[in-house]
């Protein structure tokens, strides 16, 4: 049976969601612009041909955006998350085999689809996914992962539904007017190594020797070479392997000096990793916390620090999280400086069903049985009643702290 991937990859995915839920934005200038309103992260093709480029500061295209009249959105990770997941659960019904490779990309397997029907096929995936969640979406057919990724992109450049590289003409047509810097696995500098050796575009990549490609390069070019020449070496990933580690850190939206302030925001973040810890079903065996002032701000007194501990017995208990985190931020909290970001990382990930009892304390078993039930059932009222209906205590209630999202929609479909 011959292997067909198809890559299927939402349309300029922050923006289409703003759309779905505000169809006046159709055709209009749209933008949306990372954490704290900083730059932008998300343009609709309105923006891209006004010039406006990816990671360009508020700041600095602010006269631009107000001269087009650009409606300007912040995030809205809570809505994006969920249509997200929207997407992919409608994607699962067009084939068995599938691998989320982002929050707006997926490959699917369709090698079981006639190959005469596959370009159909792809089109009627964009169309029921237009249908069924409002988001655009542009579909690549190849013989390969690396090839499926071409297919796409060429969809898009074209504005087609669906492209489909199916024979060796098609291919070879395909990637003689493809850059080498847009093929998928090569980076800048590969991109500029190969350039000064001669290589022109992809096609001319597709024609080296695989040996060479390994012996200057790696197995990754290797590999890459062969998927360009039709050959698959890159299989789907069905299951997420697990997180090793897990971080969770935010920029503050206001000038944050104060220990209390700084206290609640890793309060926060260590119930959030303990939360993602139990959808892992992991436990951590070291917590680190950091805290810096802003590099940007050369006026202001710099200020940066971290503290590892080595938690007494591998937990996801956000308890215990938390008060750990808490003491290794009293241990490096300096008062003066102002600070712009904290962040906490668990590490030393082990299986939750991982049990390492204190020889001393006999009641460690019972007070982990405990400890179980109480965070699933924290869980539970969460996932019920929506993110951040119960909450510790720790984490406060102003929350000062939090990133500033002045331009923010409303969280439709969350709450």
């Amino acid at each position: 049976m011959t292997q067909v991937f198809a890559l299927i990859d939402c349309n300029n995915f922050y923006v289409s969601c703003e759309r779905v839920f505000n169809p006046a934005l159709e055709s209009v200038p749209t933008l949306v612009l990372s954490n704290n309103d900083g730059c932008a992260i998300a343009r609709s093709n309105e923006m891209k041909a006004l010039g406006i480029k990816m990671g360009d500061p508020y700041f600095k295209i602010k006269d631009i955006l107000e001269k087009h009249n650009v409606q300007v959105f912040s995030s809205n990770y809570e809505l994006y998350g969920d249509m997200s997941s929207r997407v992919m659960g409608c994607l699962r019904q067009f084939s068995p085999h599938m691998e989320i490779y982002s929050i707006d990309e997926a490959f699917l397997d369709l090698s079981l689809i006639p190959p005469d029907e596959l370009l159909t096929y792809g089109q009627e995936i964009h169309r029921k996914i237009k249908q069924w969640t409002g988001i655009p979406v542009s579909v690549g057919i190849g013989p390969t992962k690396t090839l499926a990724k071409v297919a796409n992109k060429l969809a898009k450049s074209q504005g087609l539904p669906c492209h489909a590289l199916l024979n060796l003409a098609d291919i070879q047509k395909a990637l003689k007017a493809f850059p080498l810097k847009d093929i998928w696995g090569i980076g800048r500098r590969w991109a500029e190594k190969l350039s000064q050796m001669g290589f022109q575009d992809a096609y001319e990549l597709s024609q080296a020797d695989t040996k060479w490609a390994r012996q200057t390069f790696n197995i990754v070019m290797a590999r890459l070479v062969s998927e360009l020449q039709g050959l698959s070496y890159l299989s789907l990933e069905e299951i997420n392997p697990k997180k090793k580690s897990m971080v969770s850190s935010r920029s503050f939206g206001k000038h944050i000096t104060s220990l209390e302030d700084l206290s609640a925001s890793v309060a926060y973040h260590a119930s959030r990793l303990g939360q993602k810890l139990r959808q892992q079903q992991s436990k951590a065996s070291t917590l680190a916390v950091s805290i810096r002032t802003n590099p940007h701000r050369q006026q202001d007194v710099q200020y940066r620090n971290s503290q590892l501990i080595h938690l007494p017995c591998p937990t996801n208990d956000s308890r215990i999280l938390i008060s750990h985190a808490k003491r290794a931020l009293e241990k490096i909290y300096k008062p003066g400086p102002i600070y712009k970001k904290a962040m906490v990382m668990v590490d030393g990930l082990v299986p939750q069903d991982y049990v390492q009892y204190d020889l001393f304390l006999s009641q460690d078993q019972v007070e982990e049985e405990h400890s179980r039930v109480l965070m699933d059932t924290l869980d539970h009222l969460n996932r019920t009643h929506g993110k951040g209906s119960l909450i510790f205590a720790s984490e406060g209630t102003r929350k000062t702290w939090r990133m500033q999202r002045n331009m923010k929609t409303p969280s439709y479909t969350t709450r």
